[in-house]
C-alpha cells in the first residue's frame, strides 16, 4: 500500500472509530464502572476508547491494531474456535488526538478510558512537574504497558540550506501544537543547541498541515515524534520534497545527561527514500489509564494483547506494532502500574 493511500485509510478508520464511539453513548463504557464483577466477566460491556495521536504519525495506526487485538464484540466466535481472542464483550476503538499532553489530561480527568503518551510526559504528569504539568499533578495516572520507541524526526525542506539544527535560526519551523509531546521535546532540543524560540519563525501546526505547508514551500522544517517509518515523512521523501537532519554531537550528549528519558536512536538508511542513516533520539510510548479503571478489565486487556493468537494481528500491523513485545512491556516505566497490570506482570514473572 502506498503511503498516501495508507494515510487515507487510517484517517477513514479514525472517522469510523469516532462514529462507533458515539453510537448509543458511552454510559456503559468499559472501565468506567466500579461494580464488582465475576472473574470471568470483568466490566467489559460497551466501548473502550484509546486516544492515540495525529493520523499522520504511527500512534494512530498502532492504536487501531491494538484495538483490533483486544476487541471481542458480543456474538463473536470463541477464541478456541477460531474467533477473536480479545476481551469478551469488549469493543475497543482508536481515536486520533492532538498528542500526549492532551491524552494525559483526558485520562487524568477520567473523560476517556485510555491513551498513549510519551514516557517523559507520563512521569511528569504523575509527579506534577515539568513544563505542562506544574501545579496540575495527575496522581491517578497508571501505566498498562510500554509499547514501542518513538523516534524524533527533524524534517527539512530540500534546498532550504538546513544541514544541522543551528541552521534553523531565521527559518520557518513548526514545533507542533501546544497539546503535543513533540513541542515539549522540540523546545528541549532547541535549547540543547543554544537556539531560542525567538530566533526561529515558529508555526504551531500538526504534522499533516506541516507537510502540506512544506510541499507548498511555505515551511522550512518541522519536528515530528513518531515510530518509523512515519507515513507523512515517507510521503515527503518519496516526492523528493524533504530530507532529515541528524540530532547528534556534544549538544545531544548534554541533553541525554539532563533528560534521561531520551535514548539514542538510528533511522536506518533506506527507511525513507534517498535518506542516509540518520542519528537521532527516541522516547518510549506508553499506554496509560486512570487508576479507577476496573482491575479485572485491565488484566484481561493485557492478557488479550499478548495472547499467542493475537501475535499475528500485531505482526500484520504497522512496523511499530510489530515492536510491541511482552519482554519490553515495562521498559522505561517510572510511573505506577495499574493494579490489573501489576497482577498480570506478576503472573508473567516480569515483576516480583
Amino acid at each position: 500500500m502506498r503511503r498516501r493511500d495508507f494515510l487515507r485509510t487510517s484517517i477513514a478508520s479514525g472517522v469510523a472509530a469516532g462514529l462507533a464511539t458515539n453510537l448509543g453513548g458511552l454510559r456503559q463504557a468499559a472501565g468506567q464502572t466500579q461494580t464488582a464483577q465475576a472473574p470471568d466477566t470483568p466490566a467489559t460491556a460497551g466501548f473502550f476508547r484509546i486516544l492515540t495521536g495525529s493520523a499522520h504519525t504511527t500512534a494512530f495506526p498502532v492504536g487501531v491494531t491494538i484495538a483490533s487485538a483486544i476487541s471481542n464484540p458480543p456474538g463473536s466466535r470463541p477464541c478456541d474456535k477460531g474467533g477473536s481472542c480479545g476481551v469478551p464483550g469488549l469493543i475497543a476503538v482508536a481515536l486520533t488526538s492532538p498528542g500526549s499532553v492532551a491524552n494525559l489530561a483526558a485520562v487524568g480527568n477520567e473523560s476517556i478510558e485510555s491513551g498513549f503518551a510519551q514516557a517523559d510526559l507520563v512521569v511528569s504528569a504523575w509527579q506534577g512537574e515539568g513544563l505542562y504539568f506544574r501545579r496540575a499533578k495527575q496522581a491517578n495516572l497508571r501505566v498498562l504497558a510500554s509499547l514501542y520507541p518513538e523516534t524524533i524526526h527533524l524534517v527539512v525542506r530540500r534546498g532550504s540550506g538546513i544541514a544541522e539544527l543551528r541552521d534553523l535560526v531565521g527559518k520557518r519551523v513548526s514545533i507542533d501544537r501546544s497539546g503535543s509531546g513533540t513541542r515539549f521535546n522540540a523546545e528541549i532540543i532547541l535549547t540543547a543547541y543554544g537556539v531560542r524560540l525567538q530566533q526561529v519563525k515558529v508555526l504551531e501546526v500538526d504534522p499533516g498541515e506541516a507537510a502540506d505547508l512544506m510541499a507548498r514551500d511555505e515551511l522550512d522544517a518541522f519536528f515530528l515524534i513518531s515510530g518509523q517509518p512515519a507515513p507523512t515523512v515517507g510521503d515527503l521523501t518519496d516526492r523528493r520534497i524533504a530530507e532529515l537532519v541528524p540530532l547528534a554531537g556534544k549538544q545531544i550528549e548534554g541533553a541525554l545527561r539532563r533528560h534521561p528519558f531520551f535514548s539514542r536512536d538510528i533511522i536506518p538508511a533506506r527507511t525513507y527514500t534517498d535518506v542516509a542513516e540518520t542519528e537521532t533520539l527516541s522516547i518510549g510510548m506508553q499506554w496509560v489509564v486512570p487508576e479507577s479503571l476496573n482491575a479485572d478489565l485491565a488484566y484481561e486487556i493485557l492478557r488479550a494483547l499478548w495472547h499467542p493468537q493475537n501475535r499475528r494481528i500485531l505482526d500484520a500491523g504497522p512496523a511499530m506494532a510489530q515492536k510491541i513485545r511482552l519482554g519490553t512491556a515495562l521498559l522505561g516505566v517510572s510511573a505506577p502500574l495499574h493494579a490489573g497490570a501489576e497482577r498480570f506482570y506478576r503472573e508473567m514473572k516480569l515483576i516480583t
